[in-house]
């Protein structure tokens, strides 16, 4: 009967009485109480990703406050020193095109400099501090919807926007040349004829295959993003269930005992 009650101890674990404080305490009690030293043992790993989120917070704040600082300042640059001719008839549709981009993207990186102009302040005060405590003292993690919304506008819609504005300012700028050729030969008026035209045509065609390459990678880039993100969290769920599985073994093995 003796014999059938020695039950091998594992080399690995260590006994009970054998740690200070743990007198008194059964295997099930030192197991759960092992258990959140390994969960509280990560604690500077939880810190490292929350600093990691507050540096990278902050650098889509700066990257959108240049693009879009340097983009509208070129839409309002465009705006006003393109020279319209006066004698040429100009498509409405086309200067409305013009005039409605033109705004839109301005607006749109405004709107994303000002997102960015009133947050960065506040992360930049925190992420100064060296102090692994004070990351909670940054708003990043409650703007984090403006912050993703300041970032999209400035990357995606508004350089979507910015083709755009280069095809626009190019039909209106290539256009009258047909016209200021009427004054020449009519050799030289029946081969040039259409050659503003033809330029405007020509940047067309080309920004066309740059913008859908545009959607493309960045559809592309956020899926990837996405997809690296989802991976990384199943292999932390994945090492948490097998630990469970783990303490579970033990538990069961012990009330079988």
């Amino acid at each position: 009967m003796s014999s059938e009650l020695n039950v091998p101890a594992d080399p690995a674990t260590p006994a009970c009485g054998s740690e200070p404080g743990t007198k008194g305490m059964d295997y099930r009690d030192w197991v759960r109480r092992s258990y959140l030293e390994l969960v509280t043992s990560n604690h500077h790993s939880v810190q490292a990703l929350a600093w990691r989120k507050l540096y990278l917070s902050r650098a889509k704040l700066k990257a959108s406050s240049r693009t879009s600082a340097l983009l509208s300042g070129f839409a309002m640059v465009a705006m006003v020193e393109v020279q319209l001719e006066m004698q040429y008839p100009y498509p409405q549709m086309l200067l409305i095109a013009f005039s409605a981009c033109t705004t839109v993207l301005v607006a749109v990186h405004l709107f994303a400099l000002l997102i960015s102009t009133c947050i960065l302040p506040n992360v930049e005060a925190v992420s100064n501090i060296h102090n692994l405590n004070s990351i909670s003292e940054s708003p990043h993690e409650r703007m984090h919807v403006y912050i993703e919304l300041a970032w999209g506008f400035s990357t995606v819609l508004g350089i979507l926007l910015f083709l755009a504005e280069v095809v626009l300012l190019c039909w209106i700028k290539f256009l009258p040349v047909d016209s200021s050729m009427k004054n020449e030969t009519t050799k030289t008026q029946t081969s040039s004829s259409h050659a503003g035209w033809q330029a405007a045509l020509v940047s067309t065609i080309i920004m066309v295959p740059v913008g859908l390459i545009f959607v493309v990678f960045t559809i592309h880039f956020y899926r990837s993003l996405v997809r690296h993100k989802t991976e990384r969290h199943n292999r932390e769920i994945e090492e948490l269930h097998k630990l469970k599985v783990q303490l579970d073994g033990h538990d069961r093995g012990l009330q079988v005992v």
